[in-house]
C-alpha cells in the first residue's frame, strides 16, 4: 500500500522525475502528461489518491484487480508501461510550457521508436494536442503513427478534470480495451 507524503517530502520534489515502467515491445505504453508533486515524492506514477488512472486502467479491463501504485512494476506482466510527456515533476500541469510539451513530444517519439510498443495511449487530450501540434485532436483513436505505435488518446485521470466521472473513465478506457484487440489482461502473458 502505498504511503502518504509529507508536504515537506512534496515540495522538495519539485522538478524530479520518476523512471518510466517500460519494456520493449509491451502491448501499450501509457503516458501521462507529467507527474505530480505527491507522485514525485512517492516515485511512483500517478500516486495521490484522487487520480483515477489506477481505477480506471482496471475497469476498462487492462489488469484484472485494481492495482496500487507502489504495484507499478507489475504493469509490464500485463504488457503495459507508463511514461510521461514531460518527464519533470510540478505541483500542475499548468506549470509547463509549450515549448517544454513539445520537446517532450519530440522525446516522446524517440522513446517510443526504441521501445516500440503497440500502442501509445496518451491521458491528456490538451498535452497531446499541444506536444504534436494537433490542435483538433479529440479523444480516442489517431491518424498516423508516433514513434511507430498506434495511438489512442485518452481523458485525463486526475481527479481535477471533472468533465469525466470514474464511471466513464473506466468507459473511456474500456473502448480502448476493446479496440485495440486485446483479449485477456493475464500476467506473463506474450505481447499481441
Amino acid at each position: 500500500m502505498t504511503t502518504r507524503p509529507t508536504k515537506e517530502q512534496q515540495a522538495a520534489a519539485h522538478g524530479k522525475t520518476i523512471d518510466d515502467v517500460i519494456a520493449p515491445g509491451l502491448d501499450v505504453l501509457f503516458c501521462g502528461i507529467n507527474p505530480g508533486l505527491y507522485s514525485g515524492a512517492l516515485g511512483l506514477h500517478f500516486a495521490r489518491p484522487g487520480n483515477r488512472f489506477w481505477p480506471a486502467l482496471h475497469r476498462g479491463g487492462f489488469t484484472p484487480r485494481q492495482l496500487d501504485p507502489s504495484e507499478q512494476d507489475a504493469l509490464i506482466g500485463y504488457g503495459l508501461g507508463i511514461t510521461n510527456v514531460v518527464a519533470r515533476t510540478t505541483a500542475r500541469a499548468d506549470e509547463l510550457s509549450a515549448d517544454e510539451l513539445r520537446e517532450g513530444g519530440r522525446l516522446l517519439v524517440a522513446r517510443v521508436a526504441e521501445y516500440r510498443p503497440h500502442w501509445l495511449a496518451v491521458v491528456g487530450i490538451t498535452a497531446f494536442r499541444t506536444a504534436f501540434g494537433l490542435p483538433k485532436a479529440a479523444i480516442g483513436p489517431q491518424e498516423g503513427e508516433i514513434g511507430g505505435a498506434r495511438v489512442w488518446v485518452l481523458p485525463n485521470p486526475s481527479g481535477l478534470n471533472a468533465h469525466w466521472t470514474p464511471t466513464t473513465l473506466g468507459e473511456e478506457f474500456g473502448r480502448f480495451f476493446k479496440e485495440h484487440g486485446r483479449i485477456q489482461a493475464q500476467p506473463g502473458r506474450s505481447p499481441l
